[in-house]
């Protein structure tokens, strides 16, 4: 593990520490945890960009799944 320096605001800071000292654990650890959160939510985004690029380029044809529909099990049979 390594100590960085970053520059927070004030405000920021207050909340986070006191969110910290209700869940039991330090500001680093509470810090991690929310940059991690973070950094899936953006690979989340960032596949849902190259997947709404992809079906822009080449959109789904009108018929494309019909084929499918008679095979799947609804629930109401």
């Amino acid at each position: 593990m390594r100590t960085i320096q970053m520059t927070l605001d004030d405000d920021l800071v207050q909340v986070v520490d006191r969110i910290s000292k209700q869940l039991g654990t330090t500001r680093s650890a509470f810090t991690r945890k929310a940059l991690r959160e973070a950094l899936s939510r953006y690979n989340v985004e960032q596949l849902e960009q190259k997947h709404r690029q992809g079906y822009a380029k080449q959109p789904v044809a009108a018929d494309e799944f019909s084929v499918w529909e008679e095979e799947h099990a609804w629930g109401d049979e």
